[in-house]
């Protein structure tokens, strides 16, 4: 199995056992205790509850909250960008690479290795920059979650509605859109051209639509105006309209062979 796709596997797996932790289904106050409450759940509550106060509606406030943690991730975001598209780059050069040291023999993988690292050095590549964003998102996606299911929770509280989408109920309308915007976050990215990644290009979607029919709608929202934002990203950075065109390569003419033998041609002469 990919290592990329066994990390994200591994991630999912993780996000829903956190995600059925107690006390997700309780009411939240300033009062409640534990890290989890003190420092990721009760920041979220009290900054979309200020920006409701701003904007007059929970879903504004959820895109206002969304925008603003996408911004201090923004760094974190381009920086894997870049370096997925350096990695789509030195692509040929990796696969040069591997056909030189094609043995499996331990001294022969320990010079690829040392020469592949070369190369990423040389290119700007950083086999970390995916990982890191998708390990600082995870906790903030949970902690989303958490958030809106003890606010709906929280007697006080009405979410109420986003344009027709309630947000303390989940909608399929609001998660097929999230799923057709995580589709096409992917397909302009780094996914479109590499082979490794087109897997999640297709399964992400459809696990983003299955999450979004089962939660409320106010994480689905969170959802939709991260990629829109991330789409944003990866028009300014990837810029897929301006894709290289594969040469296609040059078809060598057979060589014709002079066997000696006459040949009469139509003047009557002989050709050899």
């Amino acid at each position: 199995m990919n290592k990329r796709l066994l990390l994200f596997v591994s991630l999912v797996a993780v996000a829903l056992l956190l995600s059925g932790c107690t006390e997700y289904n309780q009411p939240i106050s300033d009062s409640s205790e534990g890290f989890w409450n003190e420092f990721i759940v009760w920041p979220l509550v009290s900054a979309i509850t200020y920006f409701k106060g701003l904007l007059g509606t929970y879903g504004f406030a959820i895109i206002a909250v969304t925008i603003i943690i996408r911004l201090v991730l923004l760094p974190l975001m381009i920086k894997q960008t870049r370096s997925a598209k350096n990695m789509q780059e030195a692509q040929p050069a990796l696969k040069a690479l591997k056909e030189k040291y094609a043995s499996k023999d331990a001294v022969t993988q320990q010079k690829y290795q040392q020469e592949m690292m070369a190369l990423f050095k040389e290119k700007g590549v950083n086999p970390m920059a995916g990982c890191l964003p998708v390990l600082i998102q995870m906790p903030i996606l949970i902690g989303f979650y958490h958030a809106i299911s003890r606010m709906n929770n929280t007697p006080t509280i009405d979410l109420g509605a986003f344009l027709i989408f309630p947000l303390a109920e989940a909608s399929i309308t609001l998660a097929i859109i999230a799923g057709i915007m995580q589709f096409i976050v992917l397909r302009t990215g780094p996914a479109m051209d590499n082979p490794q990644m087109k897997i999640m290009m297709y399964l992400m979607p459809f696990m983003i639509v299955g999450f979004g029919v089962v939660l409320p709608s106010a994480l689905t929202l969170y959802w939709v105006v991260g990629n829109i934002i991330s789409l944003i990203q990866n028009l300014v950075i990837y810029r897929p309209w301006e894709k290289k065109e594969v040469a296609e390569p040059v078809k060598k003419q057979p060589v014709k062979m002079n066997t000696g033998k006459s040949v009469k041609t139509k003047a009557g002469g002989v050709k050899k």
